[in-house]
């Protein structure tokens, strides 16, 4: 004779309710992890959050600055620049970096490479890169615009640095994130300097966005 077993309504609300029961407290466990982890990664981030790293424009020498035809210039450019990291706990890496000169909103030299390197933190870097144009397309008013500077006294060019760097804490790097440079060197110019070079050695604090 087979036995037939029942389980009354009581029970089968008695079983809900530690079914209930436990996933809500798995639940509340999981949600104070993943709490728990964001706030330890917003404490690291705020502790170690890292500055920009500074540059300074400390010379600029224009050995070469003219125009081949109406449209087409020839130009040679030697800038010093200074880099320092003034995060305590973080390094950089400096990746892809390509400085080039401008003048009035044009480009007037070829990107010139600068080679990558780490920079450990509060460390300074000097670096020095040789920025050359041939037959660079220029606008038609350029050599006003030269002819005018030279007149007022003074010729003024910015030098950028494009490139990409990485942040280094302990054994942890992260991905790569762009950075530009932009330095202003004002250079005197006039009728009685002597052709080649012309220089500044007034050093500039560069603006920088990451």
């Amino acid at each position: 004779m087979s036995q037939i077993s029942t389980i009354s309504p009581k029970h089968c609300a008695k079983k809900g309710f530690s079914i209930d029961k436990i996933n809500k407290k798995l639940l509340y466990t999981i949600s104070t992890f993943f709490l728990s982890l964001l706030s330890l990664i917003v404490l690291i981030w705020l502790i170690l959050h890292p500055a920009k790293p500074q540059f300074s424009l400390k010379q600029t020498d224009i050995y070469k600055l003219n125009l081949s035809s109406p449209y087409l210039l020839n130009s040679s450019v030697q800038i010093t620049l200074e880099s320092k990291n003034p995060n305590q706990k973080v390094g950089i890496y400096y990746d892809q970096l390509l400085a080039y000169a401008s003048y009035k909103g044009q480009q007037i030299t070829a990107e010139t490479p600068i080679p990558a390197f780490y920079q450990g933190n509060q460390d300074s870097n000097l670096l020095s890169a040789s920025l050359v144009g041939d037959g660079i397309p220029v606008a038609p008013s350029f050599g006003y615009e030269v002819g005018r500077d030279q007149v007022a006294g003074k010729l003024v060019l910015i030098l950028k640095v494009d490139g990409r760097i990485r942040w280094k804490v302990g054994t942890w790097v992260s991905s790569r994130y762009r950075i530009n440079v932009n330095c202003v060197a004002v250079v005197s110019f006039g009728p009685t300097n002597p052709t080649s070079p012309i220089s500044t050695k007034q050093g500039t604090t560069c603006s920088t966005t990451i």
